[in-house]
């Protein structure tokens, strides 16, 4: 059990790193996100290649692996739930709950692509599919996947179909992200709350398949050393083949490719990803240097995942430091990726000195402290009602 977690600790610091790693080029983007999705204050001269490899490697990898790992997080809560005889899924409505105010907060605060409300609502649905058969449990994956490819091929029908422009989007005006205050950001995050979300939405059903692969993955050993067959198949098909196209198709292939690459081969990637780290952790070796350098970010993912968000914005938005408004396309790979190491040393240093005096994140402490009130409450509650 001590070799699995830390091999589920130091996937999740990869993933939240990793996540990192693709969001920080919408942070510098001096017009965040909108700026991002229109593609507008690239860099410029042999930067630009430089630009669209470094995007391209963490395109969706990260997104994928983190979805991966919430799957198996639940899995896990599920485990734990029948060895100690309670039901499943009992209250874990609660916790759905309180996973959607987490990220409705990151979310209005500060960023407008959080993942935490989509994982909520997918662990609610996915919680209730764990109580089924394996049988009906490997349709829904098929459903799910069937549903996720019939959305990507109509998405990126609809970009190529469309008339190619090379005139850029049009830019903000008036820029929340450079001139806004936080209130400001807060605001306009408020007003298209819908368009933001949009995201999250279309990408339910990929995240279900997720959830619930992870969920098989954990059954079936991958973690241990009886799936040694199993992830040597998924590094061939993730890191062997999905990894090369994905770069092939995103690097070429426009904005479809981008689309494709995301959302297509980028989660394949993420379980080649998964199964390499786990191999090397399934003969029981403790977590060696790398593993104690991203161990600790693993353990506090929700707190280091919120931060790093909080950091970002603080150091490149017009209400902190505003450093986006700043940088041309001269500077900005080098800044950017300057910025993400900077941060990703700050999260490893922070979470190792917390971690020396707390058991738990802060955000980790807050939110357990919260559902064990409600649960109280709840029994306390159902108690009252029985007497």
């Amino acid at each position: 059990m001590a070799t699995r977690h830390v091999a589920l600790d130091v996937l999740r610091g990869i993933a939240i790193l990793g996540t990192l790693a693709t969001n920080i080029w919408i942070f510098t983007n001096p017009e965040g996100l909108v700026g991002y999705i229109q593609g507008t204050n690239h860099a410029t001269g042999s930067w630009a290649m430089v630009e669209d490899i470094l995007q391209q490697l963490a395109q969706g990898k990260f997104l994928g692996l983190l979805t991966i790992m919430f799957g198996i997080g639940l899995a896990i809560q599920l485990r734990s739930a029948t060895r100690r005889g309670r039901p499943w899924p009992g209250r874990y409505y609660w916790r759905a709950a309180l996973l959607f105010v987490d990220g409705t907060i990151n979310y209005f605060l500060f960023t407008e692509f959080d993942v935490l409300m989509g994982y909520a609502v997918t662990g609610l649905i996915v919680a209730y599919l764990l109580t089924m058969r394996l049988r009906r449990q490997y349709i829904a994956i098929v459903v799910a996947i069937v549903t996720h490819v019939a959305l990507l091929g109509l998405i990126t029908w609809a970009l190529l179909a469309a008339p190619v422009s090379s005139a850029p989007g049009a830019g903000l005006s008036p820029n929340p992200y450079a001139d806004g205050s936080f209130v400001d950001l807060i605001a306009f995050r408020a007003e298209n709350l819908l368009a933001f979300r949009a995201e999250v939405i279309v990408i339910l059903p990929m995240s279900i398949a997720l959830f619930l692969v992870g969920a098989a993955l954990l059954r079936s050993g991958v973690l241990e050393p009886r799936g040694a067959r199993l992830r040597r198949r998924l590094m061939v098909a993730g890191l062997g083949v999905a990894l090369p196209l994905d770069l092939v198709v995103g690097l070429g292939g426009g904005d479809a490719g981008l689309v494709v690459g995301r959302y297509g081969l980028a989660p394949v990637v993420a379980l080649g990803l998964l199964a390499w780290v786990a191999d090397h952790y399934a003969d029981g070796r403790t977590a060696g240097r790398c593993g104690r350098i991203l161990a600790p970010v693993g353990r506090m993912a929700l707190s280091c995942y919120v931060f790093q968000n909080a950091l970002a914005g603080a150091i490149c938005y017009g209400w902190g430091a505003g450093l986006a408004q700043r940088l041309d396309g001269t500077t900005l790979v080098p800044v950017t990726v300057g910025l993400y190491l900077s941060i990703a040393i700050v999260l490893v240093i922070v979470s190792h000195a917390w971690l020396r005096r707390f058991d738990r994140g802060p955000l980790e402490w807050l939110w357990h402290r919260s559902y064990d009130l409600i649960a109280a409450r709840t029994e306390q509650q159902t108690a009252t009602t029985r007497a």
